[in-house]
């Protein structure tokens, strides 16, 4: 650490009691449907995270007690926290589904009021279409605040569309409520994932509540995480696309705003280690055929900025065979380990 580095980030202590959390350094993984299923989280979570957050899972369906519903909300054993986060419409189902995953042993709940999607915010007014509706959000906040002994934070846009940006009022109800922390992603509803987040507006939710506030949207590189703690003057930030096929990307995160130190990615020979490692416990949890199929989006994250990916990735996707894949992998990997091949993580992005 440089003399005159001041660090950006510090702890943030959720709730009290037997159940308080401490999140050492807040920089969180997203929640993302289809990406941050338990190997994914498990994952992230040796490389370093400050917390892992799960797939988006619907209360009724925790509720009723649906078998892969059960399985999204299974938690990383060991290192530090994990949430769970939730969606739903109805105050008593959002109560009782935070039960069931505090008793499968969430750390955290989560409520999701920033899915923009059109069968969740449209046809389940569940989601980012709670922000059109204040007073059912505060019932859901509180009910679910209430309902649980483990901390309670929310996930949001800045509104609905530009003309009903009314996250900063939300983040009054929510700290009336009983919520312990907010994360704003810095885009509004009908912004889907175009635009560039607004992480300035961020600030005017900071500045609303006494809460820590956590800044997300388009943090792909350690200087954009930077950037949007400077321009929000948020307590932590949270981080989704960037950490596709780059797990230890949190880390190097931590490392920059802790530290000013830019943190080298692991190296090649490493990333193939980690890399096989992932996609067999996507096997493992998933099943053979199933973790195969699902599996074939994270090698391809991974392999984005190597030479000739490409034609490695259309391979790929014509294999139903795991084993059969791996083998490509080493095929693929071993001879640019071998002449000393240095992947670009912004052209991986990028790709």
């Amino acid at each position: 650490m440089s003399s005159d580095f001041s660090p950006m980030i510090k702890p943030i202590t959720l709730g009290g009691g037997a159940h308080q959390v401490t999140l050492a350094h807040p920089v969180i993984l997203a929640p993302l449907s289809g990406v941050t299923d338990l190997p994914f989280r498990a994952l992230v979570k040796t490389q370093g995270a400050g917390l892992v957050v799960s797939e988006m899972i619907a209360s009724w369906a925790m509720v009723r007690e649906n078998r892969n519903t059960l399985r999204m909300a299974e938690v990383v054993a060991g290192g530090g926290p994990s949430s769970v986060q939730l969606a739903g419409c109805d105050p008593a189902a959002m109560a009782e589904a935070a039960r069931i995953a505090v008793g499968l042993g969430a750390d955290l709940i989560d409520i999701n009021f920033g899915c923009p999607v059109k069968k969740v915010a449209v046809g389940q007014t569940a989601g980012s279409a709670l922000m059109r509706d204040e007073a059912l959000a505060g019932k859901i906040l509180e009910a679910t605040a209430r309902a649980v002994p483990v901390p309670v934070t929310l996930k949001m846009r800045m509104g609905w569309d530009h003309a009903s940006l009314n996250a900063p009022t939300l983040a009054r109800i929510a700290e009336a409520a009983g919520i312990t922390m907010l994360t704003v992603h810095g885009r509004t509803r009908q912004q889907f994932y175009e635009g560039i987040a607004d992480w300035d507006f961020v600030a005017r939710v900071k500045a609303a509540t006494s809460l820590p506030v956590i800044v997300n949207g388009d943090i792909t590189t350690e200087q954009k995480a930077a950037e949007a703690l400077r321009r929000s003057g948020a307590d932590g930030v949270m981080i989704g696309r960037g950490a596709y096929g780059r797990p230890w990307f949190l880390r190097q995160v931590i490392a920059a705003l802790t530290t000013g130190e830019t943190l080298a990615p692991p190296g090649l020979a490493e990333q193939k280690d980690i890399l096989l490692g992932h996609y067999r416990a996507i096997r493992a949890h998933f099943g053979e055929g199933p973790g195969v199929r699902l599996g074939r989006k994270h090698v391809a994250w991974y392999s984005h900025g190597l030479r000739g990916s490409a034609a490695f990735r259309a391979a790929m996707n014509r294999i139903d065979n795991g084993p059969a894949v791996e083998a490509l992998i080493h095929e693929f990997y071993d001879p640019l380990i071998a002449q000393g091949f240095v992947r670009q993580d912004e052209m991986a992005l990028a790709a």
